[in-house]
């Protein structure tokens, strides 16, 4: 497939997918006569990952470094689970982070509504009541 079919498979971009080429998190791809990319359907899943890593926060240059010991084979097995691994412990971490604010919304939207059932129609501040016309 070529790089506009890709592009929008994946939902990234053609320059995106150029760029990530360019600094090696897609492998070097063949070319046609006319000098276009030609990519294997496999390199979908790929990208998938590689999206996967960017919503997980992970920095453009631990991607790079990632692909380039996928590229190496499983002798860096280990170094790329060490640092899935990392990775996994700021998610957890993002987690309990969110879990708490969405707690704190929780709260806050439970508290709102109790002050409304409770509220008179008629105690609305003068200051937010809409005058006639």
């Amino acid at each position: 497939m070529y790089i506009g079919e890709l592009a929008n498979q994946s939902g990234l971009s053609i320059d995106t997918l150029r760029y990530y080429e360019k600094i090696g998190l897609l492998p070097n791809t063949p070319r046609d006569q006319g000098g276009r990319r030609v990519y294997q359907p496999q390199i979908r899943e790929w990208i998938g990952f590689l999206q996967k890593l960017r919503a997980m926060d992970m920095g453009v240059k631990d991607m790079a470094r990632y692909a380039a010991l996928r590229e190496i084979g499983p002798s860096t097995a280990r170094e790329r689970r060490k640092m899935l691994e990392k990775q996994r412990q700021i998610v957890a971490h993002k987690i309990e982070e969110l879990s708490l604010c969405k707690d704190l919304l929780d709260s806050k939207v439970d508290l709102y509504k109790e002050m409304e059932i409770n509220q008179p129609a008629s105690s609305t501040p003068k200051r937010m009541q809409k005058h006639p016309k």
